[in-house]
């Protein structure tokens, strides 16, 4: 396969490009939890919550991150008195919280992250429509092999 000047894309050349995009998604995490008063890890908590396909508990959460009781509460008790969260006890069962990400923040985080909309935007609209479905596939598979990886004990 060869990408950009007929360059050949082989694994390491891959990982290259993945390095490189996942080191400028950090910078622009970093900027954004700065700019809010946040750690990088309460980012990663809100980004977590966000995509959520419905509201998750903190245990959840703790998993996600891979983060201890502490930490996870912590960084929820940051994120509530910031404005961007809300904890919502389930109404049948007292016991189990649910997290909310508040609209007012995620206006916050859209005017913040407004320009790498429009660079993605950009980027999407130089492939065809199948070049881009090849590639969400490709995002996509990997994200579960990494989930996969991630459930997998450490190796000792």
């Amino acid at each position: 396969m060869n990408g950009k000047d007929g360059e050949a894309i082989d694994l390491r050349s891959f990982g290259a490009r993945l390095r490189r995009i996942t080191a400028e998604f950090n910078r622009i995490a970093h900027a954004f939890a700065h700019e809010n008063g946040l750690h990088p890890t309460d980012v990663q908590a809100l980004i977590k919550i966000f995509d959520a396909p419905s509201p998750i508990t903190p245990t959840r959460l703790r998993e996600e991150l891979n983060l201890t009781s502490g930490a996870v509460t912590a960084c929820l008790d940051r994120l509530e008195r910031a404005g961007h969260i809300r904890r919502v006890r389930d109404a049948h069962d007292r016991r189990v919280v649910h997290l909310h990400y508040l609209d007012a923040a995620k206006d916050v985080a859209a005017a913040f992250f407004r320009p790498l909309g429009r660079a993605t935007d950009n980027a999407l609209h130089r492939f065809t429509p199948d070049e881009r479905r090849i590639a969400a596939a490709f995002l996509d598979t990997l994200s579960d092999e990494l989930d996969l990886l991630r459930a997998e004990p450490p190796s000792s």
